[in-house]
């Protein structure tokens, strides 16, 4: 059913990607301004104003098909071994994805020393806990269908 556990632990999982669009990454605090990493980019803060300095579309568009992935396996919830091994596929995407972003936020003006890490980089590592959590509930909804099969 739709209303199981699993469907919530895999909505919070989408959430929690997609927040990557809007939630910087990494910040760094120079002479020129504040510069900061989100999902669509490298962006400047001068004054109140956010100028886009370099694009990251492919970024943006793996963290859309990672929420997207995640968003769509809570409508498989009469195919419980299908959700489940699309809850894995997205953990190893969540995984890459965490990657592929480390290695964008090392392109961040002044590098890494001078950095703060900011609320985006922990998203993916919270997000693949939720789709752990999803994966539990699957597994729980298989033992009660068995355990109701054996009764019959």
């Amino acid at each position: 059913m739709i209303q199981r556990i699993q469907s919530i632990w895999l909505l919070l999982a989408a959430i929690c990607i997609s927040c990557l669009l809007f939630l910087p990454m990494v910040k760094s605090n120079l002479i020129g301004g504040e510069f900061y990493i989100i999902a669509s980019g490298l962006y400047q803060k001068v004054g109140g104003i956010n100028k886009l300095i370099e694009s990251y579309l492919p970024l943006l568009i793996s963290v859309s098909a990672v929420a997207i992935v995640c968003l769509v396996n809570i409508f498989n919830f009469k195919r419980r071994k299908l959700q489940k091994k699309i809850a894995y596929v997205s953990i190893v995407l969540m995984i890459g994805l965490s990657f592929w972003c480390s290695v964008y936020a090392k392109n961040i003006p002044g590098g890494l020393e001078t950095a703060n890490y900011d609320t985006g980089m922990f998203l993916p590592p919270l997000a693949i806990a939720l789709c752990l959590l999803a994966i539990r509930g699957i597994n729980r909804d298989e033992q009660l269908l068995r355990s109701a099969d054996r009764l019959r």
